[in-house]
């Protein structure tokens, strides 16, 4: 909308809308163009007659993008827009459960909450801990099997290469002798037969095969969901508090904010652990993070690993 006349949409509603980045500017841009851009965000209440923005400010997960309640806020009020606000009471991710997001959000240390235990038996969003990720994504594969939609997604802990020139995907997700690539960059071109391309990750079967990012699962979700939670976010159990590790990110732009670091982390596995919509599975790289994670359940054999058998090594049948 960098060009559209002031009013030419009836109604923009913008999903996502803590993606909102500072300003609309492209590669291809000239310095001058990018000198002369403004707010995107003036972009968006300039194009519309009304603009409909859903948005969550603990779900912003890098730099660069600037959405927040509080944005806006501040454009409306300075362009003089009749301002109303709502927040939506019920959800069905987590099958509708607010208490596993208070979990969370407790856990993480994001914000504190009545929910600092996690009951299984009260709730029927089905959330359990894996001992290995094998068995993690043997849990997926079997579910993706049986007709629903289940995807394995991680923190951003191992590099994102580009496609091999046959248009197969590098395993990158490296954790002993399992492998696995993550889903393909948005700008991959020619990809090998049954590799969906980002965009259609969340939904084409052979999504299955591979390990999505959050910036792909964000604004997704899936029956089941199976995260590896990677190093880049630890507990420490002896000084009891969260630590987030810049040597272990792979994420460049995210390693670079400094003192937001932290924050951008947490987000993010907030982000992936609440993409299901009936249960969410993990697998703790960090073995003190997983025993953290399991002191906050109710009881220890609710944490056991759902599948009794060793995992095939075989591919499972979409």
């Amino acid at each position: 909308y960098t060009k559209s006349k002031p009013n030419s949409v009836d109604v923009l509603i913008c999903d996502e809308a803590h993606r909102i980045r500072e300003k609309s500017t492209t590669q291809y841009m000239t310095t001058e163009e990018r000198a002369a851009m403004g707010p995107q965000i003036d972009e968006l209440l300039n194009a519309a007659k009304v603009s409909v923005f859903f948005i969550d400010d603990l779900q912003l997960v890098r730099p660069g993008e600037t959405g927040s309640a509080e944005l806006i806020r501040a454009a409306a009020k300075q362009v003089g827009a009749d301002l109303k606000e709502y927040q939506l009471e019920a959800q069905f991710r987590c099958a509708g459960s607010n208490a596993f997001v208070n979990w969370v959000d407790n856990t993480l240390g994001i914000r504190a909450t009545a929910n600092q235990i996690w009951n299984r038996k009260d709730e029927a969003f089905d959330f359990r801990i894996f001992r290995s990720v094998e068995a993690l994504d043997l849990a997926m594969r079997e579910h993706s099997a049986g007709g629903v939609s289940a995807r394995l997604v991680a923190g951003f802990c191992w590099p994102w290469s580009k496609a091999n020139n046959d248009g197969t995907l590098p395993d990158d997700v490296v954790i002993g002798n399992f492998r696995r690539p993550w889903n393909a960059k948005p700008d991959s071109k020619k990809l090998a037969a049954g590799i969906p391309k980002a965009p259609l990750w969340a939904h084409e079967p052979g999504g299955i095969n591979q390990v999505g990012c959050v910036y792909t699962a964000q604004g997704f979700e899936f029956d089941y969901v199976g995260v590896i939670w990677g190093r880049d976010l630890r507990f420490d159990p002896i000084n009891q508090k969260w630590n987030a590790d810049t040597k272990i990110s792979k994420d460049n732009v995210v390693r670079r904010s400094g003192d937001a670091f932290a924050a951008y982390v947490r987000n993010t596995y907030r982000v992936l652990l609440s993409r299901g919509l009936k249960g969410c599975y993990v697998y703790c790289t960090d073995a003190p993070l997983a025993a953290y994670l399991r002191s906050r359940l109710r009881t220890a054999t609710e944490a056991a690993d759902a599948p009794a058998r060793t995992p095939d090594s075989s591919p499972m049948p979409e």
